[in-house]
């Protein structure tokens, strides 16, 4: 085909329009029939929503983010059109932040950044260790191979048990309570839909070790906030360690905060000076695939949510 004509919301960015000319494509006006829309704020539905009235052939809609569930949650993610992410795209960073926050809570970093005496010796080794991923797409694959010269042992749990390499084992979500005693650390990574909302739940933390953390890198909302403050207080799991919180922002006050097994990060696993060049770069491909008639990077189910 020609070049793709694309449009792009709620405001063009240079780093993009750059994406958009390198990839072959020319950026057009929304009432100038774009053939795709490279959409960069995923908050903006109610724009996304307009855009694609106004623009009613465009058969292609490009997202910024992984996460897709505020579009979905719209009614705007149908088979009507090819819809794309960035899920893949910022896997080794949030990967990155996810181990380092693992770390810290093994090796009780909150507790010793902040002492102003010698202190006791503790500290739990990850190496060896059993560890449960909750997830099976580019983080949790990104996070198997960090953690792969640590020697653990990884069970990946997912909607569909299809073996994950790197991975000991797959399973469903249906076997997650059961997958989660003798877990050193149990990593949240996954997509947030219908499913997945609350999935670690009273449930899921009294079924893990009194010594375990908990690491969420994904949405605050798979995580029973309620819950999970109170197996920090009453100490029946090891600590949180969390880049995404429900609420978020985490108020001032909250008791997350206070807790001393708990570490919160305000969702900075992929910052924006390190996003940038890897959405630039999904762009970029994805126009010059959408131009040769080629399969897109990070296609959306519709049905799924993700």
């Amino acid at each position: 085909m020609s070049a793709p004509r694309i449009a792009m919301g709620p405001v063009a960015a240079s780093f993009a329009v750059r994406a958009v000319e390198e990839g072959g494509g020319s950026l057009v006006p929304l009432d100038e029939g774009p053939d795709g829309l490279v959409w960069l704020d995923p908050s903006d539905v109610d724009g996304l929503a307009a855009a694609l009235q106004a623009a009613p052939d465009v058969r292609w809609v490009q997202m910024p983010f992984a996460g897709v569930e505020r579009a979905v949650a719209a009614g705007l993610v149908d088979a009507r059109r090819l819809w794309t992410c960035a899920k893949g795209s910022y896997a080794e960073p949030v990967a990155e932040h996810a181990l380092m926050l693992a770390l810290a809570g093994l090796r009780s970093i909150r507790r010793r950044v902040t002492a102003r005496s010698w202190g006791t010796a503790e500290g739990t080794s990850l190496f060896d260790r059993d560890v449960t991923i909750l997830g099976g797409g580019g983080i949790a694959r990104a996070l198997l191979a960090l953690l792969a010269p640590f020697r653990v042992r990884a069970t990946v749990v997912r909607r569909h048990a299809d073996h994950v390499p790197g991975a000991a084992r797959t399973v469903g979500l249906a076997d997650l309570v059961e997958v989660l005693p003798g877990a050193t650390v149990v990593f949240v990574a996954l997509a947030l839909t219908p499913l997945t909302t609350g999935v670690v739940d009273a449930a899921a933390l009294a079924a893990m070790d009194r010594g375990a953390w908990l690491v969420n890198v994904a949405r605050g909302a798979h995580v029973d906030t309620g819950a999970l403050v109170g197996a920090l207080r009453a100490g029946t799991i090891g600590g949180a360690a969390l880049d995404v919180t429900d609420p978020e922002p985490l108020p001032d006050g909250h008791p997350l905060w206070d807790l001393p097994n708990c570490i919160v990060t305000p969702h900075t696993a992929d910052t924006v000076e390190m996003i940038r060049p890897l959405l630039a770069e999904r762009i970029r491909s994805n126009v010059e695939r959408f131009g040769a008639g080629a399969p897109l990077l990070g296609t959306v189910d519709p049905d799924a949510g993700y």
